[in-house]
């Protein structure tokens, strides 16, 4: 299996660009997740405590009710209220093609342009790079980078990272979750996070058309005994109005490649009228590369998480089934 990138030529780069810049924006992608949201806040306040810029953080949706408790006195403005040439740098966090490629049109020539993902699909274009598929949440890539600037970040920044990372990992219980992932945990509640308060308010707070949506999919799932594979649909009348997010699905497919005897899992589900998009995930210890399956798909990833994008509907048919046409 593939390494993580180390990124100690851009955290380099990163770190300079910072002490050089005047405005900072930092943007969490539309309807923002708790990674989008822990790396935003934790990256705009490490900016605003460790160097002389002028720090904002944007998103074209509010700052999510349900995570006050956990990030208390937080918002977020709006881009599109926002004079976007005034930036020096403007910083991407978490599934950079949703949001952050709106803002990056609405920057002036000189503006460092820097995007920070964990998404393996990510094709937006930016002067800096900080993107691996391997890491479990762009706040994986943030602790990082905070470690290696050597400065020690205080409660709130702990407690934004770890929030990021129990959303991305469901509460260690994903097969992202890592042995690293556990020992920078551990770190960042020494740093004054709460992983009790954490867990508590995310389990509490699942929007109901969410749960709803994970029940429509959980109960169309289909077994396959001969090779370990649970499959499942979510079709454009499961959506219902609901604004589905990636994050969503790979939840579900997380959540079958826990199932016992289920070593891999596939959701597909329609992103538009003409596009459906597809989240594997396997079993640790399955023995299935579903990166794999991916690329004979046109996807991509790593051997335990990976996806792909196809042209095509999902149909319901007879039964609780579906088939793509």
């Amino acid at each position: 299996m593939s390494e993580k990138r180390q990124f100690l030529k851009e955290f380099n780069t990163l770190d300079y660009i910072l002490r050089s810049a005047s405005n900072v924006l930092v943007v969490a992608h539309s309807n923002p997740d708790p990674d989008a949201v822990g790396s935003t806040v934790a990256l705009g306040s490490f900016v605003k405590k460790f160097y002389k810029a002028n720090v904002v953080m944007g998103c074209y949706d509010p700052f999510p009710d349900t995570l006050n408790d956990i990030i208390p006195n937080t918002t977020f403005d709006n881009p599109d209220e926002l004079d976007l040439t005034l930036f020096d740098v403007v910083i991407g966090c978490d599934s950079v093609e949703r949001g952050f490629d709106r803002v990056i049109e609405g920057v002036s020539e000189n503006c460092v342009t820097i995007a920070i993902d964990h998404h393996h699909d990510i094709t937006l274009q930016s002067d800096v790079r900080i993107i691996d598929g391997l890491y479990a949440a762009t706040c994986e890539i943030l602790y990082d980078f905070f470690i290696f600037t050597h400065k020690q970040f205080d409660k709130k920044i702990a407690t934004a990272l770890l929030a990021g990372i129990i959303g991305d990992t469901g509460a260690f219980q994903h097969a992202n979750t890592s042995a690293e992932i556990l020992t920078m945990s551990a770190d960042l509640i020494k740093r004054g996070a709460s992983i009790t308060k954490i867990i508590a308010t995310l389990s509490a707070n699942q929007e109901i058309e969410t749960l709803n949506l994970w029940g429509r999919a959980l109960g169309r799932t289909k077994f396959y005994k001969e090779n370990g594979l649970a499959v499942s649909a979510i079709t454009r009348e499961d959506l219902q109005g609901h604004l589905v997010n990636s994050g969503e699905i790979s939840n579900v497919a997380s959540m079958l490649a826990t199932v016992p005897l289920v070593r891999a899992a596939l959701v597909v589900y329609q992103a538009d009228d003409n596009t459906i998009k597809g989240s594997l995930r396997a079993e640790k210890h399955g023995n299935i590369d579903v990166s794999a399956i991916a690329h004979t798909l046109g996807g991509g990833g790593h051997k335990l998480a990976s996806g792909f994008s196809i042209p095509g509907q999902i149909v319901g048919v007879d039964d609780n089934g579906w088939k793509i046409v």
